[in-house]
């Protein structure tokens, strides 16, 4: 409970209302940062409070049943498998590459949604993962293993085409008035939300693989247990299906 208030909560408020939520307007890497930050680092923190087993812990019959049903629906599978995580993680950054980056930073309303809908996208993925609430083969598991390597790769792509490009990628018009002496012009600007977006994004995974790694080892467990749990003749008659193949 602790971790979900100090830790989930306390990170969502700093994202949102310190630094990064006054300056991610007129800065592109503190909006840059801000989403990452919503997408990967909150949600992680979050789910370190265990928030659904502590909410099945407490319900009980119909509201239970109801969680435990949103748990199984398709949308929480499809968001909370490695394999989809980082093909959305890496739309949305390449949407920094675009001038709807400059939009979304410079409205109000666009603001606002993303302070919400990008947590909730991030619990979507990480909280099914981290609370191992569906039972998976070994086989996928590895699956979602090697692809959440190729993930390391492809959450690399949006930040070095941020930091290597010479061109200033959104259009954004110069922002006007009196600035700090401390902010950057606008392609270092970007030159610096490419280096924090590739950071972030290669950071975010190394707990993902971890997670990975466990589900992997206990789901091998459990397989292998299953195995030797049956009787020569069972072993027997599973072989022998084994090797005569699927019937025609």
């Amino acid at each position: 409970m602790l971790g979900f208030f100090l830790l989930g909560l306390g990170s969502y408020a700093w994202v949102c209302f310190g630094f990064l939520g006054a300056y991610s307007s007129e800065l592109r890497w503190a909006f840059t940062t801000k989403v990452a930050l919503l997408l990967f680092a909150v949600p992680g923190l979050i789910s370190l409070g265990k928030p659904i087993a502590l909410t099945r812990i407490v319900l009980t019959g119909l509201p239970r049943r109801f969680v435990d049903g949103a748990l199984r629906s398709w949308p929480v599978r499809l968001f909370g498998n490695a394999i989809f995580a980082p093909l959305f993680a890496c739309a949305v950054f390449l949407i920094f590459l675009t001038p709807i980056a400059a939009v979304l930073r410079d409205n109000t309303w666009s603001e606002w949604m993303i302070t919400v809908l990008v947590p909730l996208a991030g619990m979507l993925m990480v909280l099914p993962i981290a609370s191992h609430n569906i039972i998976r083969t070994s086989l996928f598991i590895t699956a979602e293993f090697l692809f959440a390597f190729v993930e390391l790769l492809l959450d690399a792509v949006p930040g070095i085409l941020l930091r290597l490009n010479d061109t200033v990628l959104d259009h954004a018009p110069t922002v006007l008035g009196r600035l700090p002496l401390w902010f950057p012009n606008a392609l270092h600007d970007q030159h610096l939300s490419g280096d924090f977006l590739w950071f972030i994004a290669e950071i975010a995974d190394v707990p993902v693989l971890i997670i990975l790694f466990i589900r992997w080892s206990q789901s091998d467990r459990r397989e292998a247990k299953g195995l030797d749990e049956l009787t020569d003749e069972q072993m027997e008659e599973l072989t022998r299906e084994h090797l005569r193949g699927p019937r025609a």
